[in-house]
């Protein structure tokens, strides 16, 4: 049986193996490598400290999701095929590594974000305010 999340090092584990999926994927890889390009040194440790606050509770994330995914696609198009592959390519990736009630909260809470991201990102294209 595989282990649940339970540290900040799965989480790593898991930010890290997801990221390698994604850089070489053909649906998603090229807005990555647009937005943040060869350097992943800033963009991996915010990716670990956001999900050890969202999956562990831990403080330490303070930055804006919707408002940096807001951005992106102002620059590169974000369409629901994206969407739903980062979302088929965390729970492969989830699955492959982990099993437990951690690794579902991280599926279901993935989800919901990409739901609600991708509802602001569509307001934000048709003028609403976001808040």
């Amino acid at each position: 049986m595989k282990p649940d999340i339970t540290t900040r090092k799965d989480i790593e584990l898991l930010v890290n193996t997801f990221y390698e999926k994604v850089r070489v994927d053909d649906t998603i890889g090229y807005i990555f490598d647009e937005i943040i390009g060869d350097d992943w040194s800033h963009h991996l440790p915010v990716m670990y400290s956001f999900w050890e606050t969202v999956l562990l509770h831990r403080p330490g994330y303070t930055g804006n999701p919707v408002k940096k995914h807001i951005e992106i696609d102002n620059k590169v198009t974000l369409k629901e095929e994206h969407y739903q592959r980062w979302l088929l390519l965390w729970s492969a990736t989830l699955d492959g590594l982990y099993s437990g009630p951690v690794a579902n909260e991280a599926k279901s809470r993935a989800s919901l974000m990409m739901q609600l991201i991708s509802m602001k990102v569509q307001w934000a294209r048709d003028g609403k305010t976001i808040q």
